[in-house]
């Protein structure tokens, strides 16, 4: 069970429609910002936090320019208000 404002590890994570959704959602998120062409690979890792809605923590691999890269997203979700915005996004390193 989730504590509020603890992050916590997300067991069951892969192949997950929810989780691929919300790290598709930062990946167009930074295109539209950075002017660039990733394309979304697969999620690596997923931690969350409950908050006002819930912050997700998502390490994902994308593909930038045909090279497989590692970045990590902190994506701030609140479903009953239609509300996702993306907080971060990041380069890790090479996959």
């Amino acid at each position: 069970m989730a504590m509020t404002g603890g992050i916590s590890e997300v067991k069951g994570f892969q192949n997950s429609i929810e989780f691929d959704d919300l790290a598709r959602f930062a990946i167009s998120e930074h295109n539209k910002k950075a002017n660039a062409n990733l394309e979304f690979g697969k999620v690596v890792n997923v931690k969350r936090q409950v908050v006002s809605g819930t912050m997700h923590y998502i390490t994902l691999e994308a593909a930038d320019g045909g090279q497989k890269k590692v970045y990590e997203a902190k994506v701030w979700d609140k479903p009953w208000e239609n509300f996702k915005e993306v907080q971060e996004f990041n380069l890790v390193g090479n996959a």
